[in-house]
């Protein structure tokens, strides 16, 4: 199974990236982008790639272990950013961070307790972060156009909710995007 951890969104900040895509559309309308549906925006803590089905509980209870360490987490979506950069932008980006700077510690400690269990690497760097948009092909105007558009944004935050849970999810590929299906919730409990 295709699995990941994740933290879901609250509808209120969902509705607002569904605003904020509209405003970067119309930002770079030649710009050939695939925009992630607002029904799939998450925040991943872990991707995982390819675990056996058999081993789905015994993933699940390793990142229970880790988030009973933590409280729920208090969320703050803002500033639209792009990897690698704004001059070659292939993710557009809305950035999530919380007041108590534990979104990494929880993400490190996720990583950490899914090892096992995966063959994909370690992240060196994690960048809370709600992808939008992957970049096909961009103009140099449309890109002068979203950095311009983003450096405006920076301050602006677009909602903030209290997360008290992480999902395990399995994700399913298909030439209509990723569906994803909920496996487990594993609640935040310090």
């Amino acid at each position: 199974m295709r699995c990941f951890v994740a933290i879901d969104l609250s509808p209120d900040v969902r509705a607002a990236l569904e605003d904020e895509c509209e405003r970067l559309r119309a930002v770079a309308p030649r710009a050939d982008v695939r925009w992630v549906r607002v029904a799939g925006m998450h925040l991943t803590l872990k991707f995982l790639g390819n675990v056996d089905a058999q081993r789905i509980e015994d993933l699940a209870e390793a990142v229970c272990g880790v988030c009973r360490e933590f409280a729920p987490l208090h969320l703050r979506a803002q500033q639209v950013g792009a990897f690698p950069n704004f001059r070659k932008p292939r993710i557009i980006w809305v950035g999530l961070n919380d007041a108590q700077d534990r979104l990494a510690p929880l993400q490190a400690a996720v990583e950490l307790a899914c090892r096992n269990f995966t063959a994909e690497e370690s992240q060196e760097r994690f960048t809370g972060h709600v992808t939008l948009a992957r970049v096909k092909t961009i103009n140099h105007a449309d890109v002068s156009s979203l950095a311009a558009a983003a450096l405006t944004w920076t301050q602006r935050v677009l909602g903030a909710w209290t997360a008290g849970q992480v999902e395990l999810r399995e994700s399913q590929l298909s030439s209509e995007g990723a569906k994803h299906t909920l496996l487990k919730t594993i609640p935040l409990a310090a």
